[in-house]
């Protein structure tokens, strides 16, 4: 029997660029989720036309917040998260599926060719003091196993480092497959930066914890 694999894909003001994301990803899984995080635009009519089943937050969750609204949304077996902004190239949705289904991982990583940041390069160096098989932590194109999915607490201020070592300390085996890049990626996507000087809190008391 086939596994059901679900997508989950946060948003926030992704209007001219989810639709597409959207009808790529039905061409590989069984349902695509849209979480829309309080969103100005059309992001959610957008997503909906596109064939999409769009849950919207009450109010702004943040990417934590938002992709943990549609891992308790998702009923299939595997879940995976993947950007609304089109970076991900949702043909490699198979290669992160097939470590799972053939029962080597619960968590699959979609390792990029280049992490572009210095400060997220110093939160996977971190987080491979634990994890070394694992060079890309921050990747948002990943898939697991939904229970899993459903229990990660994921205390941070974004995942880079601690989706993985939380996941880790949760007993789950985790795998890292390469994956493409694609232009453009959103210029909001800068203010990311300035998220990981405590994200470096998070990932040390995760590596105490796990030490």
């Amino acid at each position: 029997m086939s596994n059901k694999v679900v997508v989950v894909i946060p948003a926030y003001n992704e209007e001219g660029r989810v639709g597409r994301v959207v009808r790529e990803t039905l061409s590989y899984v069984d349902e695509v989720i849209v979480v829309d995080d309080g969103s100005t635009d059309r992001t959610r009519e957008e997503a909906a036309r596109a064939g999409a089943k769009v849950v919207a937050n009450r109010f702004q969750k943040g990417y934590i917040g938002a992709i943990k609204t549609g891992f308790r949304e998702a009923t299939g077996e595997i879940v995976i998260t993947l950007d609304a902004d089109g970076e991900h190239d949702p043909a490699d949705i198979p290669k992160l599926v097939e470590p799972i289904t053939s029962g080597q991982a619960d968590l699959v990583l979609g390792r990029r060719g280049y992490v572009p940041r210095p400060s997220e390069r110093f939160l996977n160096w971190l987080a491979r003091r634990r994890v070394p098989q694992v060079r890309d932590t921050g990747t948002g194109f990943r898939a697991l196993r939904t229970d899993l999915a459903r229990n990660l607490q994921l205390r941070g201020r974004c995942t880079c480092g601690i989706f993985v070592l939380e996941a880790v300390a949760r007993g789950a085996k985790v795998a890292e497959v390469s994956v493409r890049e694609r232009p453009p990626v959103s210029p909001k996507r800068r203010r990311v930066m300035w998220e990981h000087i405590p994200q470096t809190l998070y990932v040390l008391r995760w590596l105490l914890k796990l030490y």
